[in-house]
């Protein structure tokens, strides 16, 4: 796979995880809803490490880390940065629920469409910055 097709992959890929986190909110799944939200957002920055760095991205959820290694974090608003830091958690929570209760109470409807909404923004952004290259 070229450059061009890894980045579309990545972009694709996160496409994908977001239509299922709005379907996820549908059916009031917000466990997943998370989750999917940590995956798209996870993806697009994987998209443009290799737009930046040119090779495969580190095999991380860390949504920081990866923004760093891309050379992108210091691009990040503070409402980006603040974002990445409560998605950050979520992924593993929502694969490994140690404590369900805790974060059913966060994880309500209003606060998963917002967390869809601040993916979709981020989602975007990042392809904006992908096209202008």
């Amino acid at each position: 796979m070229d450059q061009e097709q890894n980045i579309e992959y990545w972009l694709d890929t996160a496409a994908y995880d977001i239509e299922t986190a709005r379907a996820m909110l549908l059916t009031k799944r917000f466990l997943y809803v998370a989750f999917m939200c940590h995956q798209t957002v996870e993806k697009s920055l994987k998209a443009f490490y290799v737009f930046k760095v040119t090779a495969i991205p580190p095999y991380t959820h860390n949504l920081s880390h990866l923004a760093k290694k891309a050379s992108l974090y210091d691009d990040l608003s503070l409402g980006q940065k603040d974002f990445l830091d409560v998605l950050e958690p979520l992924n593993i929570e929502a694969r490994y629920p140690t404590n369900k209760e805790r974060i059913a109470k966060f994880l309500d409807e209003k606060r998963c469409a917002e967390i869809i909404k601040n993916t979709e923004e981020f989602y975007q952004w990042i392809k904006a910055k992908l096209l202008k290259k």
